[in-house]
C-alpha cells in the first residue's frame, strides 16, 4: 500500500542488522504493511540508542551479533533510556542462551529469521499491545537446556581468550592477576566440559551463553 494511505498512527520500527541486503529486504516487507513504517535502520550494535532517541520507535528489531556492541547489550541500553521502546529481537542463532539473556535485558520478543515476514509484522503489532512472542521451539529448548553456569567474570575470561589472547594479555585487560585469570578459566572449560580455553569459549558462544 502506498505511503500516502497509511493509517494516522503507524507503528514506528528502528531496523538493527549488520548485513545490508537483510536489512534493506526487511525494511522493504514490513514497509508494504499498511500499519508499519521503519523510521530508522543502523548497521551497528553502538547506534542503536543513539538512533533511538533521535527517531522515538515504538518497536526495535534488533540482531544479536551486530559490530560495535551486541543487541542483547544495546536492548538493556534501550529499556533503561527508551522505556516507552518495545524490543523484538530476531536472530539467525537460535541459541537458548540468547534467549535467557535476551529475557533478562528486558525484550519483549524473540524469533528466528527463518519465519515468515508475515509472522515478523503480527509480532511487531503484539509487542507493541504488550504481549511478549517467543519462538515456541526456541522456548522449549531454553527449558530443557537450563541456566547458564558460567558466573559473569567467567563470561569476561572467556571472551578476552579470543585472538589467541594469552593468560597475561587477559590479566590485563580485564585488571586481574595471571593467577584468578587461570582460576577462572579452569572454572569455566570445567563447566563447558572441555577440554582447554578455546573449545570452552566456542561451546560457550554455541549455548549463547556470550
Amino acid at each position: 500500500m502506498p505511503r500516502d494511505h497509511r493509517p494516522a498512527k503507524s507503528v514506528r520500527v528502528l531496523l538493527a542488522e549488520d548485513q545490508g541486503m537483510m536489512r534493506g529486504a526487511l525494511a522493504l516487507l514490513l514497509g508494504l504493511e499498511a500499519d508499519i513504517e521503519v523510521v530508522a535502520q543502523v548497521a551497528r550494535g553502538d547506534a542503536i540508542v543513539d538512533r533511538a532517541l533521535e527517531t522515538r520507535p515504538d518497536v526495535a528489531l534488533l540482531d544479536i551479533e551486530l559490530p560495535g556492541r551486541s543487541g542483547l547489550d544495546a536492548a538493556a541500553d534501550l529499556r533503561e533510556q527508551c522505556p516507552d521502546c518495545r524490543v523484538l529481537i530476531l536472530t539467525t542463532f537460535g541459541r537458548p542462551g540468547y534467549l535467557r539473556r535476551a529475557m533478562e535485558a528486558g525484550t519483549a520478543g524473540f524469533l528466528v529469521k527463518d519465519g515468515p515476514v508475515e509472522d515478523l509484522a503480527e509480532a511487531v503489532r503484539r509487542v507493541l499491545r504488550g504481549e511478549t512472542v517467543i519462538d515456541p521451539a526456541l522456548a522449549a529448548a531454553a527449558l530443557s537446556a537450563g541456566p547458564n553456569p558460567l558466573t559473569t567474570r567467567e563470561c569476561d575470561v572467556l571472551k578476552a581468550s579470543v585472538d589467541g589472547a594469552t593468560v597475561s594479555d587477559i590479566a590485563g585487560t580485564l585488571h586481574l592477576s595471571e593467577s584468578t585469570v587461570r582460576n577462572y578459566l579452569s572454572s569455566a572449560i570445567g563447566k563447558t566440559g572441555t577440554r582447554n580455553r578455546m573449545e570452552a569459549m566456542r561451546e560457550a558462544r554455541q549455548q549463547g551463553w556470550l
